[in-house]
């Protein structure tokens, strides 16, 4: 069945997501009474800060209704790559310390395998035929993002986000020559995402740690359909990744 290893593969992330914050949770609300640190941190309008972390790309793939009896299409599976990202932090308080506005402009670097399993034309032939496309990007992203954070626990406080992302992929080989002997997968240079995540913010003396987990997932389609033998098959991919990373403010 087509995509059966991508839900598997959602449904894993899906898990990991929920144990991240049952982790988390559990070590806000076990603090016991200690000095409270950077008591000043809420007063400030805008803070600034720094941001390091990892990241897991993939797509959500749709292929054509009728891959296989068009292509031979037998399968058409997603494999997620690990990757990486660095920003830069201004946090704006939007009239309350519970709710900030966030701006991230990064860097990020991301790759992404697409296999494919082709039924083999020729009739005596006992195995299928395979093909790997890796498609690597080079971003600049500027997520725009709602923080809601609970009430600090003494120097440790939750928080959820919601927000959107603009990326810039320096790496899209849209306006490339196609080469048909040996096609590549087209993406679009542009791409809108939306985003949802949560984390874990530490107070120390002079500064604010955190360590947060996000999700993203393009509102369209960034696949580009120049008819080659890797592009046929496919009707739409959507960009998605998931984000690990830590946040220094001061």
């Amino acid at each position: 069945m087509l995509g059966t290893k991508q839900h598997k593969s959602i449904f894993s992330q899906l898990t990991i997501c929920s144990a991240f914050f049952v982790f988390f949770s559990f070590i806000t609300f076990s603090q016991t009474a200690k000095t409270m640190n950077y008591r000043k941190f809420d007063d400030k309008l805008l803070h600034f800060g720094f941001m390091l972390g990892i990241n897991s790309a993939s797509f959500t793939a749709l292929p054509i209704q009728n891959a296989y009896e068009e292509y031979g299409l037998k399968s058409l599976v997603i494999k997620s790559q690990p990757g990486g990202q660095v920003g830069i932090v201004s946090s704006l308080k939007c009239g309350t310390p519970y709710v900030r506005l966030r701006f991230l402009p990064s860097l990020s670097f991301q790759e992404r395998s697409v296999l494919y399993t082709f039924k083999n034309p020729d009739q005596n032939a006992t195995k299928d035929i395979f093909d790997e496309q890796r498609v690597n990007s080079t971003n600049l992203d500027f997520p725009l993002m709602f923080q809601f954070r609970t009430a600090r626990l003494t120097n440790f406080a939750t928080y959820l986000l919601a927000g959107g992302q603009y990326s810039i992929d320096l790496q899209s080989q849209q306006d490339a020559s196609q080469n048909f002997a040996d096609p590549f997968l087209k993406i679009k240079k542009f791409d809108i995402q939306g985003q949802l995540g949560g984390g874990l913010e530490y107070f120390t003396p002079y500064f604010k740690f955190g360590v947060e987990l996000k999700y993203s997932h393009g509102f369209s389609s960034s696949f580009i359909q120049d008819n080659t033998t890797v592009s046929k098959p496919i009707d739409m991919l959507y960009n998605r990744v998931w984000w690990i990373s830590i946040i220094f403010e001061g």
